[in-house]
C-alpha cells in the first residue's frame, strides 16, 4: 500500500548539514501495522514528517521515493514527493492521516476542539454543518472523552494531556483515512484508554483495511499491535523483522539492549541495563558502524567497515558480527553482554535502601479539595463549579516514592500542581499539604520562595513548560538564579553542566533552543531543570512518558541513585505500571478526584481490592521476554 525506497533527508542546521534519514526503505501492506522503534533523535518522527511532506523549512528530501497505492484498485501508485502541494493537501488528512507526537502543539489554542474537528471532517468528507458536528461528537465518545456533547465546545487548555491526545486521535480518525501515521499515539494516555484506542485502531483495520505506521517507544504496545518491526538508529534501519521473531530472537546488540532496559518488578532494587552514551550527532560522516561506540560486542573492524542490512528477506540485520565472512561463516554475538549485566547473580544484587527514619513524613496531604469555577457562553456566564480533587489524603515519607496512578482527567496532575502552589488564583483549594510540618497553602513571600527550593516539578508536556526564547543553559540556570542567587556564576555553570550530562544531554546541547530537540530530549531538559536545585521532594508528572526505553532506564537509574544518596522523595504521577513496579514504594489509585485504594506497591499490585484497580492492571500491555 505504501512504499518508501532509499529515502534520504537532510536538514540545514547551525552546526552543519544533519543527515536525519540515510537510505531508509520500507514496504507496508494494507490492513497491517508496521512499527518503527528506536531512541529519541534517531529519525522516527522525521520519517513520518517526510512521508507527509511536513518537513521544517530547513529540511528537504534529497533522494528516494515515497509511493502510495491509488485509491482505486488497478490504477497503480503515485509518487507523493512529485505531487503539487494542492494535490498533496487532498492526500494529507484524507488518504493519509497523522497523529502527532505532542497534542499540545498540534491543536490550535484559540479555537475550540469542535471547531477544529468539524474543519477536518468538512475538508476531507462530504459531511457539513450539524452532520459534521454530530460525527465529531461520536468520535470524541469513541475515544473515551467524557461528556462529549459538552467537551466539544471546550478549548484545548481546559483538557489534560491525555484528553488532548484523544482529541487528536478522534480528529484524525474522523476523516477515515486509508493509511494512518501514528507518532507516539498513546504516550500521554493511561492504560485503560490506551487499550481502548488500540482496540479501536485494530477494529478500523479489520473493517476498512487501514494501514498503520506506528512510531512508539513502548515495546509492549508494539508486541501487541505490530505485524512487522523496524528498529532505527542514527538515521538508519538496523533490524527489520516480523514482530514475533523480533521479540522472540532479537539479533542486533541494540535490540537486545533495549529489551533488557525495560523496567518491571523483576528488576526492582537493581540498576536497569541502560545503554551507555547517546545517539551520535548526524552532522558527521560515518565510516563504520554507527552503534559501535556503545556496543558491548564491537570489534576493530566495526570502526572501519560500513555494515549493510543482510539476512533472509523476512529478518534483516545491519551488523558485521551477523554478516557471513569470506568462508560463509557468521561470527555471531554469543551471549548478550548487556543482558548479563542487567541480571547479576542474586548474591550480588544491591538490596533496596531502607527509608530514612523520621519523626514525621516529609509530605502530608490531608483532605485536599481543588475546584474550578467554570464559565460558558459568549458572555462567559458562571457555570456550576467543577470539583477536580475531592478529599484526597496521603503521605510521602522522606526517601520514598509514592506513585499516583489513575485514568487521564482523574485529578492526578491537579493534585501535583496544587501541592507545588501552581494553582493559586486559578482554583479554590481546601485542605492541607504539609512539608516538614509547614502547610504550603499558608506560605507567602520569602517563605514560599524557600519552599519552592525544596519542592520541584517535572511537567507532563516538556514543550510547553520550556521557554522557547531561552537556550538550554539559560533554562537550567534560571531556577538557580531565582531561588539560590547566592551561588557564584562559575559554580552555577558547573552544576548545570553536571546535571545535563547525568540526564544524557551533550555539552553542546546547552547552547541550543528547545525547538531544536526531539520530544524525548526536551523531557530530559525538563528533568535536569527540576534536579538543578537539589529539592527534597519532586513531583514527577509523567516524567518518562516521552522517553524511549534506553533513556528511560538512564533516568530511572538516576532518580534511584539520587534518592539513595540525597534522600529525595518523589510523588510519581504516571500511567506506566512497569515503571511503578520498578520505582514505587507505595501506590495511591485515583478515580474521579478521589483515592479509591492505596498501600504498598506489593499489596496494591499483587492483591488489588478495588474493581477499578483490577481494571487498570488488566489493561496493562505486557510481553514475554526472550
Amino acid at each position: 500500500m505504501l512504499t518508501i525506497d532509499n529515502l534520504h533527508v537532510a536538514l540545514d542546521a547551525e552546526t552543519g548539514i544533519v543527515r536525519a534519514i540515510d537510505g531508509l526503505s520500507l514496504a507496508m501492506r494494507r490492513g497491517e501495522t508496521f512499527a518503527l522503534v528506536g531512541e529519541s533523535g534517531c529519525g522516527k518522527s522525521m520519517t513520518a514528517l517526510a512521508l507527509m511532506r511536513l518537513l521544517p523549512e530547513s529540511g528537504a528530501v534529497i533522494a528516494g521515493e515515497i509511493r502510495l497505492e491509488a485509491a482505486q484498485a488497478g490504477q497503480g501508485s503515485q509518487d507523493l514527493l512529485g505531487l503539487p502541494e494542492a494535490a498533496m493537501r487532498r492526500v494529507r488528512g484524507g488518504r493519509i492521516g497523522m497523529i502527532f507526537q505532542e497534542p499540545g502543539t498540534s491543536l490550535n489554542p484559540v479555537l475550540t476542539v469542535g471547531t477544529q474537528m468539524v474543519e477536518a471532517i468538512e475538508t476531507h468528507t462530504a459531511l457539513r454543518g450539524e452532520a459534521a458536528r454530530a460525527k465529531a461528537i461520536d468520535w470524541l465518545k469513541r475515544v473515551g472523552i467524557p461528556e462529549p456533547e459538552r467537551r466539544i465546545d471546550d478549548y484545548p487548555f481546559r483538557m489534560s494531556g491525555g484528553q488532548k491526545q484523544r482529541v487528536m486521535i478522534a480528529m484524525t480518525l474522523a476523516s477515515e483515512p486509508d493509511f494512518l501515521v501514528a507518532d507516539e499515539p498513546t504516550t500521554a494516555l493511561d492504560v485503560t484508554i490506551q487499550k481502548q484506542i488500540l482496540d479501536l485502531l485494530k477494529d478500523l483495520q479489520r473493517e476498512h483495511g487501514m494501514g498503520l505506521l506506528l512510531i512508539t517507544h513502548d515495546l509492549a504496545v508494539v508486541a501487541g499491535m505490530a505485524h512487522h518491526v523496524a528498529l532505527m538508529y542514527a538515521g538508519q534501519i538496523i533490524e527489520v523483522a516480523p514482530a514475533a521473531q523480533f521479540f522472540a530472537a532479537p539479533q542486533h546488540p541494540y535490540a537486545r539492549a533495549l529489551l533488557q532496559a525495560l523496567p518491571d518488578a523483576d528488576r526492582r532494587g537493581q540498576a536497569l541495563a541502560a545503554i551507555p552514551g547517546t545517539v551520535p550527532l548526524l552532522t558527521q560522516s560515518f565510516v563504520g558502524c554507527r552503534f559501535a561506540p556503545r556496543c558491548p560486542h564491537a570489534q576493530p573492524a566495526c570502526d572501519t567497515q560500513r555494515p549493510e542490512l543482510t539476512g533472509p528477506a523476512g529478518h534483516q540485520v545491519r551488523c558485521l558480527r551477523l554478516t557471513p565472512d569470506a568462508s560463509g561463516q557468521v561470527p555471531g554475538l554469543g551471549e548478550p553482554a548487556v543482558a548479563a549485566a542487567a541480571s547479576p547473580a542474586p548474591q550480588t544484587r544491591p538490596a533496596p535502601m531502607p527509608a530514612p527514619q523520621t519523626a514525621e513524613p516529609l509530605l502530608q496531604v490531608r483532605d485536599l479539595h481543588v475546584s474550578f469555577g467554570l464559565r460558558k457562553g459568549l458572555l462567559q456566564r458562571s457555570a456550576p463549579v467543577f470539583h477536580a480533587v475531592r478529599g484526597v489524603s496521603f503521605e510521602v515519607p522522606a526517601g520514598r516514592t509514592l506513585a499516583l496512578v489513575g485514568e487521564s482527567g482523574c485529578g492526578k496532575t491537579t493534585t501535583g500542581k496544587a501541592i507545588v502552589q501552581l494553582l493559586r488564583g486559578q482554583a479554590q483549594i481546601r485542605g492541607e499539604a504539609r512539608l516538614l510540618g509547614r502547610n504550603l497553602f499558608d506560605l507567602a513571600g520569602a517563605e514560599l520562595r524557600e519552599a519552592r527550593r525544596a519542592v520541584q516539578i517535572i511537567f507532563q508536556d516538556p514543550f510547553s513548560s520550556l521557554n522557547p526564547r531561552l537556550r538550554v543553559l539559560d533554562i537550567l540556570e534560571e531556577g538557580i538564579g531565582a531561588l539560590q542567587p547566592e551561588m557564584p556564576g562559575d559554580e552555577r555553570r558547573a552544576r548545570v553542566t553536571t546535571i545535563a550530562e547525568q540526564v544524557g544531554l551533550r555539552r553542546e546541547a546547552l547552547a541550543r533552543f528547545p525547538h531544536e530537540f526531539s520530544g524525548g530530549q526536551r523531557q530530559r531538559i525538563a528533568i535536569a531543570r527540576a534536579l538543578a536545585l537539589s529539592p527534597k521532594l519532586i513531583v514527577c508528572d509523567e516524567p518518562t512518558s516521552a522517553l524511549d526505553v534506553s533513556v528511560q532506564a538512564q533516568i530511572l537509574n538516576l532518580l534511584r541513585e539520587l534518592q539513595r544518596e540525597l534522600g529525595v522523595s518523589y510523588l510519581f504521577i504516571t500511567h506506566n505500571i512497569g515503571v511503578v513496579e520498578y520505582i514505587a514504594d507505595d501506590i495511591a489509585v485515583m478515580q474521579a478526584g478521589r483515592i479509591v485504594e492505596q498501600g504498598t506497591c506489593a499489596d496494591v499490585l499483587g492483591h488489588p481490592r478495588d474493581d477499578y484497580t483490577r481494571t487498570l492492571l488488566a489493561a496493562v500491555p505486557r510481553f514475554a521476554r526472550a
